[in-house]
C-alpha cells in the first residue's frame, strides 16, 4: 500500500469539494488503487496555512473554514512567511493549485506550480491562467524531473477534454473546435429568455453563486476567451493568449433582440471558436444566434458544450450538464489518479 502526502493550495468552494471527495473516495481508492492519502498542507488567502506532516484532520479543516476561522490553528510548524514558502516547507509528493485565475498573466499560480515541480511535487491545478501563459514551461519543467503537470480541471471541469485528445484519439488531426464554454452567460441568455432584464439576470446569477460580485470576466468574454486558448495552446499545440482571442461579450444583448431570436425560431448563444488555418490560429467569442438544427440550441442553463473536427471525426461533441465545484474536483482527483497510473 502506497501512502500519497498532498498539499492543497487555495482552498475556496472547488478546494473545499476537491477535500470532501478525498474523504467521500478514501476506501475506494485504497481498495481499487491501492493508495492512502494524507493532506500534510493547506494554504489559502484568508484562513492561514496548516502545514502537519502526520496529517491535518480534513473535516475539522472544512468546518474552520465554514466558520470564517483559521486554520493556523491546526498547524505543527510555524507559520510560513509566503505561499511559496508554505510549498517549500510541506513534505508533500502532489500539490493542487487552485486559486483564483489572473487572466492577464497567470501569475501568482504560474509560481507556485513552478515551485512545485522544484520541490519534486507533481503539480495539479483547476486554474487556467498557468495554461495558457506557461504551458510548455510547467511540462517541460515537469518531464525533466520526471514529474506531471496536469489540468484537466481549467476547461469543462471534470469532463474529460485534455484527457480524451491525448489518449483516446491517436493519429488524429485536430483542426478546429467550436461551443459554449462559459456557463455563466449561458444562464444569464436563458434568464433573458424568461422575461428578465439583463441586471435582473445577473443579479440571480449572483444570488446563486454562478456570477462573481463583479461579473465583467464573464459577461465580457474574458472567462470564455481564456478557455478558448487554454485549448488551442494545448491540443491544438500553437501557443495562444486571451487577447488574441478575438472577443465579443453579451452586455450589449437587449431583451429585443432576445425575443426578435425568438420570434426566428433561435436562441442568442456566446460561441466560442478556433480553426487552424495556414499554419495559425484564428479564434473568436461572439455572441451568435443558433438555428434549432445546431448542437448549441439546447445547451440550457450552467451546462457547457465543445465540438471538436478532426480529419478523421469531422464532428465529435462533449456535453456538460450543469457543472459545480464537485465535477471540477472530480477533474483534480481523475489528474491526481492518471498521475499515479501513468496515463
Amino acid at each position: 500500500m502506497i501512502e500519497h502526502s498532498l498539499a492543497l493550495v487555495g482552498f475556496g468552494n472547488v478546494g473545499q469539494a476537491f477535500a470532501r471527495l478525498l474523504m467521500r473516495k478514501q476506501a475506494e481508492l485504497e481498495k481499487d488503487f491501492g493508495l492512502t492519502f494524507k493532506v500534510t498542507g493547506i494554504a489559502t488567502g484568508r484562513h492561514g496555512m496548516a502545514i502537519d506532516p502526520a496529517g491535518i484532520n480534513l473535516p475539522r479543516a472544512l468546518e474552520i473554514v465554514r466558520k470564517g476561522g483559521n486554520l493556523d490553528e491546526l498547524s505543527k510548524v510555524p507559520k510560513p512567511n509566503s505561499m511559496l514558502d508554505f510549498i517549500r516547507s510541506c513534505p508533500a509528493n502532489v500539490l493542487f493549485e487552485n486559486t483564483p485565475v489572473n487572466h492577464e498573466t497567470g501569475q501568482p499560480a504560474v509560481d507556485h506550480l513552478r515551485t512545485a515541480l522544484e520541490c519534486g511535487m507533481h503539480a495539479v491545478t483547476a486554474n487556467k491562467g498557468p495554461v495558457v501563459h506557461a504551458y510548455r514551461e510547467l511540462t517541460d519543467l515537469a518531464h525533466s524531473k520526471g514529474l506531471r503537470f496536469m489540468h484537466e480541471s481549467t476547461v469543462m471541469d471534470g469532463a474529460p477534454i485534455f484527457s480524451l485528445l491525448r489518449a483516446a484519439l491517436p493519429g488524429a488531426e485536430l483542426k478546429g473546435f467550436h461551443g459554449i464554454l462559459n456557463s455563466c452567460t449561458n444562464l444569464l441568455l436563458e434568464l433573458m429568455e424568461q422575461g428578465n432584464s439583463f441586471d435582473e439576470a445577473v443579479r440571480y446569477a449572483q444570488s446563486i453563486g454562478i456570477a462573481e460580485t463583479d461579473p465583467s470576466a464573464d459577461i465580457d468574454g474574458w472567462d470564455a476567451a481564456i478557455k478558448v486558448a487554454a485549448l488551442a495552446t494545448v491540443v491544438m499545440g500553437i501557443p495562444l493568449k486571451p487577447q488574441q482571442v478575438e472577443r465579443q461579450g453579451i452586455r450589449d444583448i437587449t431583451p429585443q433582440m432576445i425575443e426578435e431570436a425568438r420570434r426566428a425560431g433561435e436562441r442568442w448563444k456566446l460561441v466560442c471558436r478556433a480553426r487552424l488555418e495556414n499554419g495559425n490560429i484564428v479564434a473568436s467569442v461572439r455572441p451568435q444566434r443558433v438555428k434549432p438544427d445546431s448542437p448549441l440550441y439546447s445547451i440550457n442553463g450552467t451546462s457547457s458544450y465543445v465540438q471538436f473536427e478532426l480529419d478523421v471525426l469531422p464532428g465529435l461533441g462533449i456535453v456538460e450538464s450543469d457543472p459545480g465545484p464537485e465535477t471540477t474536483a472530480y477533474g483534480l482527483l481523475a489528474d491526481w489518479l492518471n498521475i499515479i497510473r501513468g496515463v
